[in-house]
């Protein structure tokens, strides 16, 4: 089988994974589920906190920023070197460090208000973050590897233990901030990271493969990679911006306490948890729909960023209802516009000629997860400084062009190839006249 191609399985094989398989697809969604309850907990609670300890908004979007582009470096230096590391030793060695963080993180409320509280902040997130950047990315490349043709399947069937952490973090992080202060949130989570440690060393398979000499700016080359990528920075980009301004958004706006904006959170990751399985599936079986999903889910991603305010433009009034409604839509859309990207970027790296194997799976891994991360670091930065300086709603609407842009830009330049392609096609099949 071709680790980097469409060719899907027989049935016997569709319908019966192997103790190897198994045990991965258990590990896999530990680490998805764990990883992004510790991730998802911050958003009810934590930018208000922030402020009483001093941190202005722009400040608080710096922190989530921070996170970002420290994982963004440890995406591509990790998935580079991914072979020669180990896939086992990084996932479990990325759960330790975060563990740690998630434990210190959760003490910073006993450290003074002002500079001391945001550097200290600034240097656990950004450790933390590179931890995480490890965990996710021996994560994407151990199932390509182990599931070659089925990526899309057991990606968007993993991403429903991604959604469930999404879904439980808030509430729970909410209710416990609520309920007993800031350390317990934190303390909780970060001993399930520990568990998760030897779990995962009895759990994880070894994968041995050879290094290979192909580099992160030949995937670029492929003007299909880098537009797919535009698209990837956009979705996480759109994630962020909420991360550092719709708590403060709902609680003024709305006049709701943090518990509650962790149920409202749930719009969000409930959809997207629900649509993932189904549209990896879909590709897996369909997979020259992987393009048109994405482009579909990437207009329809920007609709509901313009309605999520609404946009001023508009003159609609802010309701609660119509914020938990395009919630729910972004959320589904999120699930069409991000599943087919990976297996899409796989089959980029087999035309462009890279060598199959892990190492390459390691680079489409970490370059993935730098543009998600890129966009980690430009949503709450650039959505705190518009959200600070115009409004919410403006700055929700300007997300919603960047985002109508990239899927715009990536279904016009496949359509571009795939006419090129039939006429290419037509002419060499037209025999040469005398």
């Amino acid at each position: 089988m071709d680790p980097l191609g469409d060719t899907r399985p027989a049935e016997a094989e569709r319908a019966r994974m192997s103790r190897r398989q198994t045990l991965t697809l258990v590990s896999m969604a530990s680490v998805n589920f764990s990883s992004m309850l510790c991730y998802s907990i911050l958003g009810p609670f934590f930018p208000n906190e922030a402020v009483k300890k001093g941190a202005s908004q722009t400040v608080v979007g710096l922190i989530f920023g921070s996170y970002a582009i420290c994982n963004l470096i440890g995406s591509l230096v990790l998935g580079r070197y991914i072979v020669q590391i180990g896939t086992k030793f990084m996932l479990v060695a990325g759960l330790f460090v975060s563990a740690g963080c998630t434990i210190m993180f959760g003490l910073l409320d006993r450290v003074p208000a002002g500079p001391t509280f945001i550097a200290l902040c600034f240097i656990v997130r950004s450790v933390d973050a590179v931890g995480f950047a490890a965990a996710m990315t021996s994560t994407f490349a151990m199932t390509a590897k182990i599931f070659p043709n089925n990526v899309a399947t057991v990606l968007g069937s993993l991403e429903v233990f991604t959604g469930l952490g999404l879904i439980v973090g808030p509430p729970v992080g909410g209710w416990f901030y609520h309920s007993f202060g800031y350390e317990v949130p934190f303390m909780l989570l970060g001993c399930l990271l520990l568990i998760m440690v030897p779990f995962n060393l009895y759990v994880l398979p070894a994968i041995e493969a050879d290094p290979s000499k192909d580099s992160f700016l030949r995937l670029l080359s492929h003007v299909k990679v880098l537009l797919i990528c535009f698209v990837i920075f956009t979705l996480s980009s759109g994630l962020g911006f909420f991360d550092a301004t719709l708590s403060l958004y709902a609680m003024k706006t709305f006049n709701l306490s943090s518990g509650y904006v962790g149920l409202i959170m749930l719009g969000l990751s409930l959809p997207y948890c629900l649509a993932s399985p189904l549209i990896g599936y879909f590709t897996d079986k369909y997979p020259d729909s992987r393009i048109g999903l994405t482009v579909t889910g990437g207009i329809v991603t920007a609709v509901g960023f313009c309605l999520l305010g609404p946009a001023p433009f508009l003159h609609i009034p802010s309701q609660l209802w119509l914020l938990v409604l395009m919630l729910g839509l972004i959320g589904f859309s999120l699930g069409m516009t991000a599943i087919p990207t990976f297996p899409e970027i796989i089959v980029c790296a087999r035309e462009k000629g890279l060598e199959e194997g892990l190492s390459t799976l390691g680079m489409v891994s970490g370059l993935f997860g730098a543009f998600w991360s890129t966009g980690m670091f430009y949503g709450p930065i650039v959505g705190g400084l518009i959200t600070q300086h115009l409004t919410f709603e403006w700055a929700a609407t300007i997300q919603g062009g960047v985002g109508l842009l990239a899927a715009l830009l990536l279904g016009v330049y496949s359509l571009w190839e795939r006419r090129r392609g039939s006429v290419q096609q037509t002419a060499e099949s037209t025999p040469l006249l005398d």
